[in-house]
């Protein structure tokens, strides 16, 4: 497995097809959500298996001079393999790169255990975004 920073349309291509397989098609939020207004002011991240076949994938912007880590996703019959980490991994060090001294993220419930291993804690409550539920977590990087 290796994690991509987007540096072409190909690759940006291959992220959006990881997000529409998971967020859209598996999970049915609406595209309108899943492609928003954020998309060209992001980092945007892509997985790929040993044979260059696109699994995984994220994205990450600023915000008040903390990171924010968004759209991590990975293709459901690549999980559970190192792949979630392998992402997350990769844009730690992006941020660290960035001089990002905080990160924040939005996780779904059912993935929060994933995240507290990471060293992320949750700041929130739940709350509903695209109708699944999710908590606030932060990490000092």
């Amino acid at each position: 497995m290796k994690v991509k920073t987007v540096a072409s349309q190909k690759e940006l291509e291959d992220a959006y097809f990881v997000r529409k397989t998971v967020f859209i098609h598996e999970q049915n939020v609406p595209e309108e959500e899943e492609i928003d207004q954020y998309e060209n002011e992001a980092a945007h991240f892509v997985l790929y298996n040993s044979e260059d076949y696109p699994i995984g994938a994220g994205r990450f912007r600023t915000l008040d001079g903390n990171g924010k880590v968004e759209r991590i996703c990975v293709l459901s019959n690549s999980r559970v393999k190192g792949a979630g980490k392998a992402i997350m991994d990769h844009i730690e060090e992006y941020a660290k790169e960035k001089g990002i001294k905080k990160l924040k993220l939005n996780a779904q419930t059912h993935a929060i255990p994933f995240y507290e291993k990471l060293g992320y804690d949750t700041v929130s409550e739940e709350f509903l975004d695209a109708g699944i539920p999710h908590k606030s977590m932060e990490k000092k990087i």
